[in-house]
């Protein structure tokens, strides 16, 4: 990872002599507080800060990007504080002859059966409506520790993707993602032929996940919109999911959406719960919204869900408008019964000075007919202050109230900075 920096930090001194540069990002600051109950009427309070860096360095066509978090206890000191992370670190060139595009260092990576964060490269070509890329890297460590993996060839993910845009209003798309984590090694009694206790070392193959992902959407804008996405599981040799999305705008004020997946539940290829009897469920929703004069909006969504031998339904009403919204849930059947409300409002005074908002949440849930029933309540209220279009201060008090937390009182305070410099 130390190479990988240099020539990052090399490659863009380089290109900021031969090009004029912008530097851009964010800065926010966070305290968070909370009270930590060990055991029984003994706990702690804690005050974490946090201090995050969104920075983007470059020009049009060549930028180094990074996203740096460090976090720590001012009131009680956790293990591991003050604890740094490195989220993103990379070298990304867009349009180079117009058509190459890479990434080089520590990147996401966003695909719909395995995502995460990778050290690696991506490269891509994109030309005629054709998008095509492939990447591979080492696994990040725990807590984005700045660390390259010291075992690639067993900690590593790989994958690439086709897309087509050429088609008019229709997308095209091939995935496809193999991600492998390197196993622990550890020791356990075992018995031999002659039932005498030997130590025995257990070691796993680091295969773990690998798809292939198809995809293709279709739109006309204003009129249609319908999403598909099939997962094929190459290590089970089954299919992991399918997702059936549309929306059609049936008049100007009247909108109908349908949603169905079937899925497998995802499990590692080494893990212990792969021996285990497990069953798929399937899933359809109907919805339905209607836009009023005056900017609100009524919308109702009713699902089914089918698993291996149950059902569960759940139906969900909101109406919402620039002022907020107020939405209800009900839940029953083999998934339990919930009840819950909810109700949001923020709006800005004084061209965008202050902005208050406030949040209120009832639930009421048990896990079938005879159990007892448990409540909770949540309460939000904030403000957001903001003097320049570059500066901004939050701060939220919370408070949630179930048979857990009792009356649990919780204070957020964050400071944003944005800037953005040419050079």
């Amino acid at each position: 990872m130390k190479k990988l920096i240099l020539i990052v930090s090399l490659f863009i001194g380089i290109t900021s002599i031969m090009y004029s540069q912008n530097l851009n990002g964010r800065f926010t600051s966070g305290l968070y507080t909370f009270e930590r109950f060990d055991i029984v009427g003994s706990s702690a309070t804690h005050a974490r800060t946090y201090q995050m860096l969104y920075l983007n360095f470059g020009n049009q066509n060549i930028s180094l990007r990074t996203n740096l978090n460090l976090e720590g206890d001012i009131a009680d000191k956790i293990t591991y504080d003050p604890r740094f992370r490195v989220n993103n670190l990379y070298l990304d060139v867009r349009q180079l002859f117009n058509v190459i595009y890479f990434k080089l260092g520590r990147q996401s990576l966003y695909n719909s059966a395995g995502g995460g964060v990778f050290d690696g490269v991506t490269l891509g070509l994109k030309f005629s409506g054709v998008d095509i890329s492939g990447y591979y890297g080492g696994n990040t460590p725990a807590y984005q520790k700045l660390e390259f993996t010291d075992d690639l060839s067993n900690d590593y993910v790989a994958g690439g993707k086709i897309t087509i845009n050429a088609v008019k209003n229709t997308r095209f798309a091939l995935k496809y993602v193999n991600k492998n984590f390197k196993s622990v090694s550890y020791s356990a009694i075992r018995l031999d032929e002659n039932l005498n206790p030997i130590l025995y070392l257990i070691e796993n193959n680091s295969r773990q996940y690998e798809y292939i992902s198809g995809e293709v959407s279709y739109e006309q804008p204003d009129i249609i919109r319908i999403d598909s996405r099939y997962d094929y599981d190459v290590n089970f040799k089954t299919s992991s999911k399918f997702v059936l999305s549309g929306r059609v705008e049936a008049s100007k004020n009247f909108g109908f959406s349908v949603y169905y997946n079937y899925r497998e539940p995802r499990v590692r290829y080494n893990s212990i719960f792969s021996v285990f009897d497990y069953a798929n469920s399937s899933e359809i929703e109907f919805g339905g919204d209607y836009s009023f004069d005056g900017g609100f909006r009524l919308n109702g969504k009713f699902a089914n869900v089918s698993y291996k031998d149950e059902e569960s339904q759940r139906i969900s009403v909101g109406l919402s408008s620039k002022w907020g919204s107020v939405s209800a849930r009900k839940t029953f059947g083999y998934a339990g019964e919930l009840d819950a409300i909810s109700f949001y409002t923020a709006h800005s005074f004084l061209e965008g000075l202050i902005t208050p908002n406030f949040s209120l949440g009832f639930t009421s849930y048990k896990l079938s007919s005879s159990d007892e029933k448990n409540n909770m309540l949540t309460v939000l209220l904030g403000l957001n202050y903001r003097p320049f279009r570059t500066l901004s201060f939050d701060t939220q008090g919370q408070y949630m109230n179930n048979k857990i937390y009792n009356n649990d009182f919780r204070l957020l305070l964050k400071l944003n900075f944005w800037f953005n410099t040419n050079f």
